[in-house]
């Protein structure tokens, strides 16, 4: 198995990955083939069991439906001060998240990191570590 990243940086990995998921995110129609470009067939992505879009997100329609799940619940989602390292095949991020609550329109920022690997230059795991699930849970009620 061949799980070299490529020869790009760890913010060329993320830029790319976050440009093919905000183009799927303002699309009306799926089109799996476009997140297929930055996503490995086989990705899975780990998210929080306390958060509305909990648990094991797999394969190319399972991040499809996570990323429409995530545009229901914020309706406006940012990223400031994203740094990011890359060891082989693994890239590690951090940031400060800013979410606004799509149901109570209540906005919350915290730390956020993310645990990201990738084969082929392409995303096959993440795992997001969001600084407080509570306050989360608090801004969606």
């Amino acid at each position: 198995m061949n799980t070299d990243a490529g020869g790009l940086s760890a913010m060329e990995l993320l830029e790319r990955m976050f440009a093919i998921e905000l183009r799927f995110l303002q699309q009306d129609e799926a089109d799996l083939g476009l997140l297929a470009t930055a996503f490995h067939p086989d990705v899975i992505v780990h998210e929080p069991a306390s958060l509305p879009y909990a648990g094991d997100w797999c394969g190319l329609d399972g991040i499809g439906r996570l990323f429409r799940a995530m545009r229901e619940t914020w309706s406006d989602l940012s990223v400031d001060g994203l740094q990011a390292a890359r060891l082989g095949d693994m890239v590690v991020m951090t940031c400060t998240l800013r979410l606004t609550a799509r149901s109570s329109g209540r906005t919350l920022t915290q730390p956020f990191a993310e645990a990201l690997r990738f084969e082929d230059g392409r995303l096959i795991e993440g795992t997001p570590f969001y600084f407080d699930t509570a306050a989360i849970k608090a801004a969606l009620s």
